[in-house]
């Protein structure tokens, strides 16, 4: 493995060190994350190109697909390196028809571990993240009895870390009290900044805050600021929106997605890119335009 990504790492609470640059592999199963890539081939070079440019980790789920994401990832990387860190989350299933239907009864939260452990190839998987809500927004509603089920398998060795999707700030709080949290990984870009508080409560407990849709919310205005900046920079509107996150908490980790290698190596290079205060005064702006 190389070491082209910089950035730097975070070491957070329950032994996991992670860099601050990863890899979300969602946009290599076919349209609406369903069924198998349009061009295979390119989806195993995407995940070997990532591991060649020093990524140390890669976001997935049973449910990409189904299967044919992490099944993918298996047939590219396996045997894993040793370094490597394998995010996966449970709390879904997908209909036939491609529809996305929440799943979180304790024996079917066992199953989808299982699953994941036999489709990556794995005796125990890294993180598991329990997803909770929907991309439309956060609610407060306990989650003690499914958190718990994975608290279970993680002391059974089945899982090393565990992490949240989609919760909000009363619900990582109760999920404290049953085991330690390292991950939340919750809807939060530029424009969409609802999570402001939730990002800097991360940043003091020492637990990653990995965003997704992290381009995702622009208006044609706050797209223009975007452009702007960017052209000063001599530097994509992607790279300048990720390179924001990178900046905004110390603690944050990005997981952008491509199906492209090319693509791939834009999103690597935005963790060299330092914005000055005056660029970040006007991306900061943006969420006032919401």
């Amino acid at each position: 493995m190389t070491n082209a990504v910089s950035g730097g790492a975070v070491a957070l609470a329950d032994g996991l060190t992670i860099s601050r640059m990863g890899y979300g592999a969602m946009q290599l199963a076919g349209p609406n994350v369903f069924g198998p890539p349009k061009d295979r081939e390119q989806a195993l070079a995407v995940l070997r190109e990532a591991v060649e440019l020093g990524i140390d980790h890669i976001d997935t789920a049973d449910f990409y697909g189904p299967t044919v994401v992490n099944e993918l990832i298996r047939e590219a990387l396996y045997p894993y390196p040793g370094e490597l860190r394998i995010a996966t989350k449970v709390g879904a299933r997908r209909g036939a028809d491609g529809s996305w239907q929440p799943s979180h009864a304790p024996d079917d939260l066992r199953a989808q571990v299982h699953e994941n452990l036999r489709h990556l190839g794995l005796d125990a998987l890294d993180v598991v993240y329990l997803r909770t809500g929907s991309h439309d927004g956060t609610t407060e509603e306990s989650l003690a009895e499914e958190f718990g089920v994975l608290a279970e398998l993680r002391q059974q060795g089945l899982i090393r870390h565990l992490g949240l999707s989609g919760v909000s700030s009363v619900q990582l709080t109760e999920a404290q009290a049953i085991a330690p949290v390292v991950l939340v990984q919750n809807l939060y870009n530029i424009a969409n900044r609802q999570d402001d508080d939730l990002v800097d409560r991360c940043a003091a407990e020492n637990i990653a805050f990995a965003p997704f849709f992290p381009l995702g919310g622009f208006t044609p205005l706050q797209s223009r600021t975007l452009t702007d900046v960017a052209t000063r920079l001599n530097a994509t509107r992607q790279q300048v929106a990720l390179a924001w996150l990178l900046q905004r908490s110390p603690t944050i980790v990005l997981i952008p997605g491509t199906s492209s290698p090319a693509h791939l190596r834009e999103n690597v290079a935005a963790a060299d890119l330092v914005l000055p205060a005056d660029a970040v005064d006007e991306l900061d702006a943006i969420a006032r335009q919401v």
